[in-house]
């Protein structure tokens, strides 16, 4: 497999199990809070402001100035340079696009679709779900209530969408924004993936095609 595969996904959704499945069908790495630890060697961040900024925009001024003095020490260019939290969205820019340089991988979330965009050998993927689903998956994985799984549902797709939408030219979930939006609850998450992989294989002989 020569293709480099980019999941956005919906809170609840599988979209991080589908992508480790496609990974371990391909005998490829899948990149979700992985990426996280590479974006820190390489841009010298440390590893937990990366994860505090991890798909959520910080749009206060105040914290980013803050975050800038307190990270890169009080000068008068902290006050012109960029806010921490682009510097972290660079980072895992600059992280994704050296990841895909170097081998055919599964990326979960973090605008990868965006930071690909010219690549011809990626295909971009977004996993939903019907509501109920994602709620009785939250509830399993968090071992928590409906009320609180509803909760946390609408507060992390607030922050995905918001951060996606902040850093990219395109809408999160919109279905022109990507090459595939699957409801995830029609099939499972095996028949999802199987389906993926059907996509996968027509895509990459369709590739051959037309070299």
């Amino acid at each position: 497999m020569n293709t480099i595969i980019t999941i956005g996904r919906q809170f609840g959704s599988g979209g991080h199990e589908i992508g480790e499945k496609l990974a371990n069908h391909y005998g490829i790495q899948c990149f979700d809070k992985e990426l996280l630890s590479r974006a820190a060697k390489e841009s010298g961040f440390c590893e937990e402001m990366l994860r505090n900024h991890d798909e959520r925009p910080t749009n206060s001024f105040l914290y980013n100035l803050v975050m800038d003095t307190y990270t890169f020490g009080y000068n008068s260019s902290s006050f012109v340079d960029m806010p921490i939290s682009h510097k972290v969205f660079m980072a895992q820019f600059d992280t994704i696009k050296k990841i895909a340089e170097e081998e055919p991988c599964v990326i979960v979330g973090r605008c990868a679709d965006y930071a690909l965009q010219e690549y011809k050998n990626c295909l971009h993927l977004f996993i939903h779900a019907n509501e109920d689903a994602k709620v009785e998956r939250i509830m399993k994985k968090y071992d928590i209530d409906a009320d609180k799984a509803r909760e946390m549902m609408v507060k992390k797709d607030r922050q995905r969408q918001s951060y996606y939408n902040y850093y990219s030219t395109k809408k999160w979930g919109r279905s022109d924004s990507y090459d595939l939006s699957i409801n995830s609850s029609i099939l499972g998450v095996d028949g999802t993936v199987k389906l993926i992989i059907q996509y996968i294989e027509d895509f990459e002989a369709k590739n051959q095609q037309d070299k």
